[in-house]
């Protein structure tokens, strides 16, 4: 009696309750002509998701854990890019494996591929130019930029796109693939530091020792502006109507150089006028001929 109880549960147990759930897991989603999407196919997917999703993250973390944060945040998006393409090979390899016939599905699927090709050519393009910026180091978080006439700091390069803080606190999102097609001026790829100047004309008769002198002096009271290199001062021309000078100096902190360049303007008007040098105003003289020959000469100041 005891054994044939047992008999009876474990047939129970193979034919009603686990044949119930092979006949759950053999439920057919999904007809196709190569194949079947099941319900177990489905869950198998999701299974080597979540597994390939574990095995990445201790990949990255094994990778990541002796980088620094700068290095750390470019491996992570470069391997943003490959961890898509191992799920994609890992779904292939899955479906594979159950008998779908990839080959069929792939071919089946071709004309699809194409236009989705076509209609994701930019991103494509976005992200193999995020992939050149972030191996050849052609720019970094903290570079100041200047694109399209705007001037902006570089605080996050993705995959996809770069973010810039321009000087008047506005984000400017970027394609990356603009970077590797147009051309860039990037004002720290060198050195922390760039040269600016500031340009100004002083009346003729001036003593221009004392101009260069003032200049300097401006430049020198200016914070954020570097001791070396030595600032110096170009007389540039004769103009029209002035004498054209420009001090040249080096700022430390090229994201707010039009300030500087502004408190030196300021400067250099203010020690103008304490020492009578005069910025002279536009002159032109005008010629005006009458019909009958005679010449009218007027001095327009």
């Amino acid at each position: 009696m005891q054994q044939s109880g047992v008999e009876q549960v474990k047939e129970v147990i193979e034919e009603d309750i686990w044949g119930s759930i092979l006949s759950f897991l053999d439920f057919t989603l999904i007809p196709m002509e190569f194949g079947r999407i099941t319900v177990g196919v489905v869950l198998l997917v999701i299974l080597a998701f979540l597994l390939t999703n574990i095995i990445m993250r201790w990949i990255r973390i094994f990778f990541t854990r002796k980088l620094g944060e700068a290095d750390k945040l470019k491996f992570i998006s470069v391997f943003k890019f490959f961890r898509y393409l191992v799920y994609v090979i890992v779904v292939i390899i899955t479906l594979s494996s159950v008998g779908i016939d990839i080959t069929i599905l792939l071919t089946a699927s071709a004309a699809l591929f194409v236009g989705l090709g076509f209609a994701l050519q930019e991103l494509f393009q976005d992200i193999i130019g995020g992939l050149f910026i972030i191996v050849d180091k052609s720019l970094l978080v903290g570079d100041v930029v200047e694109m399209d006439g705007k001037v902006g700091r570089v605080i996050d390069i993705k995959l996809r796109t770069t973010r810039l803080l321009t000087r008047d606190d506005k984000v400017m999102i970027i394609p990356n693939h603009k970077f590797t097609s147009d051309i860039i001026l990037n004002f720290t790829q060198n050195h922390r530091t760039t040269r600016e100047l500031v340009r100004v004309g002083v009346a003729y008769g001036s003593d221009t020792t004392l101009v260069k002198n003032l200049m300097l002096d401006s430049v020198k009271e200016q914070a954020g502006i570097a001791d070396k290199p030595t600032p110096f001062v170009l007389f540039e021309d004769f103009g029209d109507s002035a004498l054209v000078f420009s001090v040249n100096f080096f700022v430390t902190d090229s994201f707010v150089d039009p300030k500087i360049k502004s408190q030196v303007r300021y400067k250099i008007d203010q020690k103008f006028r304490e020492n009578n040098i005069t910025i002279p105003f536009p002159q032109r003289d005008i010629h005006v001929f009458r019909r009958d020959g005679n010449l009218k000469e007027e001095n327009d100041e």
